[in-house]
């Protein structure tokens, strides 16, 4: 059986080609991402990849054919792609979570795909009246089957959009009788190896959850009402290998059975205390601080939570015979343990924030291989004044960590760019730079400095405050901006890599070592000049599209 799986690389991507791998009756997968990982790594090796963008920067005319191509000979294609930032970016979004799902089922019909399975959402449900009339912190709703109105919710980007993507279905279902099509509807996704997906996407750096292993809050605020179902990647996974293989119809809600109380949040986050807010206070803060650029989640979110129905799994139990193997709670807990130790994946979707398992690029070394290789006795000779160097790297892991941040933020804002493939691999590439640097500092007993950290990190916000001439919505000029900022960083770099070689048999590292990194530095400035090129030539056109690359 030849399966396709678009968004192959992402939070459940990952997951389904597990799930399809360990699969005897899987014989061919293929994988479709704008960002295609190592295909070295598991469980992206014995993948046949396709680098294909469902609608952001591209039309029906070139994303339908590509992926025609891509889809030919599958028996089953399984729709996974769809972005949920940046929220600010309404047409964005749309593209390619709407218009990105049109573009696929119609190459499925053109290339003669006889089975479907899009990935829908408890999202897509419509508000559930009941869920005004919950009182108390256990007061419980009714569980719904899927024949609650799936059209969403209008005041959150996410739902609207998958409650539009169920239109499309029916409407696709109707032309295509011959093509069966599955819908799965799961609750929240969690695994270890997405934590520094889930917190960037949404809570960003403002919310500091590595704290959480330092100590627990003594209390926990969360807005009255809120209750929620979540489900393991795994076990999501493990649905849509089961939709797949016995081609499945029609809609399947999929979450654990356990549903989070308000009790199981605060034992997770906190010492078991909450206090329940009124759901106007929590969305009132949380439009001030997704309005002041501090938190990336927008009030929709929160409208969602407390709005859509809580779910009945009975049809996927007894029609696709799934059972989930792991609790919500137990999902959630592994989510919050990885987030604070950042744990992540090796794929361009799911780094972490701190792993040294990450290859280098073009030195085909992870991080730790390559200070092994340095030398495995690395230490600071004499001859050197190890507190002037712990300030100098320091200083540069400062400047290293504020690139890192910024690029985590281009690679979501300018998805819609035909520079995006540049944008990506600077991100990933200076990731990797970073977290050598820190093996580095570490494996010669430096405490890379907090506060440095810190300073990286408020001047990155800082620098989001600038309103380059527009208030609310993005600039023509930020890209321009930004890349610039980006070339001096990485000359600055390449001073930096060129200081320690030049100090390299002081320090126990190979010169070799150096010379590489400067040559994959030199590499990124090659890339940042085409961004800026592209930023330079719309920045301040008004005859064309800035974003679109019209």
């Amino acid at each position: 059986m030849k399966i396709a799986v678009t968004g192959a690389s992402g939070n459940v991507g990952t997951a389904v080609l597990r799930a399809l791998h360990a699969d005897d009756t899987v014989t061919d997968i293929v994988g479709i991402s704008r960002r295609v990982p190592s295909p070295e790594a598991e469980p992206y090796a014995g993948v046949e990849w396709h680098s294909i963008d469902v609608g952001a920067a591209t039309t029906a005319d070139d994303a339908v054919p590509a992926l025609t191509r891509a889809f030919e000979g599958a028996d089953t294609v399984i729709h996974l792609a769809w972005i949920i930032f940046p929220n600010h970016d309404r047409g964005l979004l749309r593209r390619v979570n709407v218009d990105g799902t049109q573009h696929v089922l119609d190459a499925c019909a053109a290339a003669g795909v006889k089975h479907v399975v899009v990935a829908s959402s408890i999202g897509a449900y419509s508000s559930d009246p009941a869920r005004k009339d919950v009182d108390g912190p256990e007061d419980t709703p009714p569980l719904r089957s899927e024949d609650f109105e799936a059209r969403g919710i209008e005041s959150s980007h996410y739902s609207e959009d998958k409650g539009a993507v169920e239109e499309l279905l029916d409407a696709f279902e109707a032309a295509h009788p011959d093509i069966s099509v599955a819908r799965l509807r799961p609750g929240l996704i969690f695994q270890a190896d997405a934590a520094s997906e889930i917190q960037r996407f949404f809570l960003g750096s403002a919310v500091p959850v590595g704290l959480l292993g330092k100590g627990k809050l003594p209390v926990v605020p969360l807005p009255r009402g809120l209750r929620a179902q979540a489900v393991h990647s795994d076990d999501i996974a493990q649905a849509y290998r089961l939709a797949a293989i016995k081609r499945a119809t029609g809609a399947f809600n999929i979450c654990a059975d356990d549903v989070l109380y308000p009790k199981d949040f605060a034992e997770l986050l906190g010492t078991g205390r909450f206090l329940e807010l009124p759901p106007v206070a929590v969305r009132a803060a949380v439009t001030a601080a997704h309005r002041a650029g501090s938190l990336p989640t927008d009030a929709g979110w929160v409208d969602m939570a407390l709005g859509v129905p809580m779910m009945d799994t009975t049809r996927a139990k007894t029609e696709l015979g799934w059972e989930p193997r792991r609790s919500a709670k137990d999902s959630l807990r592994e989510l919050l343990d990885a987030m604070i130790e950042g744990t992540g994946h090796n794929s361009p979707s799911l780094w972490a924030e701190d792993e040294t398992s990450k290859v280098l690029p073009r030195l085909d070394l992870t991080v730790e291989e390559t200070g092994q290789v340095a030398d495995e006795g690395l230490q600071v000779s004499g001859d050197i004044d190890a507190e002037l160097l712990e300030d100098y790297l320091a200083n540069h892991l400062t400047g290293a960590r504020g690139a890192v941040e910024r690029l985590d933020m281009m690679t979501l804002n300018y998805q819609d760019t035909p520079v995006f493939p540049q944008i990506a691999r600077v991100a990933r590439e200076i990731r990797a730079d970073r977290d050598f640097l820190e093996y580095v500092a570490r494996s010669f007993g430096f405490d890379p400095k907090p506060a440095q950290g810190a300073a990286a990190w408020v001047g990155e916000r800082f620098g989001r405050l600038k309103p380059n001439g527009r208030v609310v919505e993005r600039s023509p000029m930020a890209l321009l901006l930004e890349s610039e900022l980006l070339r001096s960083a990485v000359a600055g770099k390449i001073g930096g890599w060129e200081t320690l070689r030049d100090n390299a048999s002081h320090l126990g590292i190979a010169p070799e070592v150096f010379d590489e990194l400067i040559d994959v530095a030199r590499g990124q400035l090659a890339l940042i000049t085409e961004i800026h090129d592209y930023a330079a030539a719309t920045a301040f056109r008004e005859d064309r599209d800035t974003f679109k690359g019209e």
